[in-house]
């Protein structure tokens, strides 16, 4: 994408809607969890399927296609949405979300799901993957670049920390973390269970080009990703400020919606009021 447009901010727009009823249905119906979760996150996975992630569904095996990690394996349920949008499997896959026999399990897994390079859960490993990737994109001369979209929680782990330290020393500049920061994780807010803060400063100690944003505007979050690289020679970390739950507002900065599904009459008021009606 060259050059944004209002036109393409609005597709984006109009797909973050489709992504969290998706998300909202299929986490009901599988009696499912991490609502809030895959909710946080959908402006910045609608902006990367709509259109800046040079990826092929018909070629989902293309070898020059970036790669996208969702580290945070848990919100399996708006990645799988926003690969069936973007035409890698029918839309019909996601009423099977999460149920016997599916291939769309309840963390992420690339077993038999195509648009989907590494199988991710347990957290504090997708950006050490990534790191392996651009790593071997810059020795084998491919022009991919590597997008790994992180929990604010999983940047607890120390794995996490050693991948920071390991992208700049190797220069990969072709290598994007993405942290969807809704500062409330499992058991509680990201302040009481281990603060963070300042997180992008710490990014940026450790040697990454970092913006901060607000990761519920399309078009600032488009704008960030067009800019990549930051830096010529530095990986580059999107701080992305968001709201767990967003776009439902009984949802919306609760905790509870970390492990809890929607049942029928929540999800009724739920689609009610991402479609604007009373």
């Amino acid at each position: 994408m060259a050059t944004l447009r209002s036109a393409d901010v609005g597709r984006m727009k109009a797909l973050a809607l489709r992504i969290r009823r998706h998300v909202l249905t299929m986490t009901h119906q599988a009696k499912s969890s991490h609502v809030g979760s895959s909710l946080s996150m959908a402006d910045l996975l609608a902006a990367l399927y709509g259109g800046v992630l040079r990826v092929d569904a018909a070629r989902p095996d293309w070898p020059d296609r970036d790669r996208f990690l969702l580290s945070k394996g848990h919100g399996a349920a708006a990645l799988y949405a926003g690969l069936a949008e973007a035409g890698f499997f029918p839309p019909a896959w996601l009423e099977r979300y999460y149920q016997d026999g599916s291939v769309l399990a309840g963390h992420v897994t690339h077993t038999g799901v195509p648009g989907v390079d590494v199988s991710t859960g347990a957290l504090g490993h997708g950006l050490s993957i990534g790191c392996g990737m651009a790593l071997a994109g810059k020795r084998d001369g491919r022009p991919f670049r590597v997008f790994v979209l992180l929990s604010d929680g999983e940047c607890d782990e120390g794995s996490t920390w050693e991948a920071v330290l390991f992208a700049p020393h190797h220069r990969l500049d072709n290598l994007v973390a993405i942290v969807d920061y809704n500062k409330i994780q499992s058991l509680g807010t990201v302040a009481e269970v281990l603060d963070l803060h300042p997180l992008a400063a710490k990014w940026e100690a450790f040697g990454w080009a970092v913006r901060e944003i607000d990761g519920h505007d399309v078009d600032h979050i488009v704008r960030s990703l067009q800019d990549i690289p930051f830096q010529p020679g530095r990986p580059s970390c999107i701080v992305a400020h968001t709201v767990k739950g967003k776009g439902v507002s009984f949802m919306e900065g609760k905790l509870l919606w970390h492990y809890r599904a929607p049942d029928a009459d929540e999800l009724a008021r739920a689609l009610a009021e991402l479609e604007g009606r009373p």
